[in-house]
């Protein structure tokens, strides 16, 4: 989760200084700041608990035997992000709710 939040940060470029920023600019200043770490630990928990209730529940049993586990888990892990990240996109660029 940590690693989403960093590449976000990156992905958004340097805020502009304090003194561009006032009146409605100090609030979007604490969104950027702020809301990046609350909708990323927020997503990064959902496919976090996506991926562990997964596994504990069927991935154990399925792959009990199996000689390639951590190849199918991460290709899971990989279905799950691509599922919620899809969501995400349509809850925020189709549907417009985020």
């Amino acid at each position: 989760m940590l690693l989403g939040i960093v590449y976000m940060r990156l992905l958004m470029g340097d805020l502009p200084a304090d003194e561009s920023f006032v009146g409605f600019g100090v609030l979007l200043r604490m969104f950027l700041t702020h809301g990046i770490l609350f909708i990323g630990t927020g997503i990064g928990g959902v496919i976090a608990l996506l991926f562990i209730g997964i596994d504990m529940l069927y991935l154990k049993r399925k792959l009990k035997h199996k000689p390639n586990k951590t190849t199918e888990r991460i290709a899971v892990f990989l279905a799950i992000t691509c599922f919620v990240m899809l969501i995400h996109y349509v809850m925020e660029v189709v549907i417009d709710i985020i």
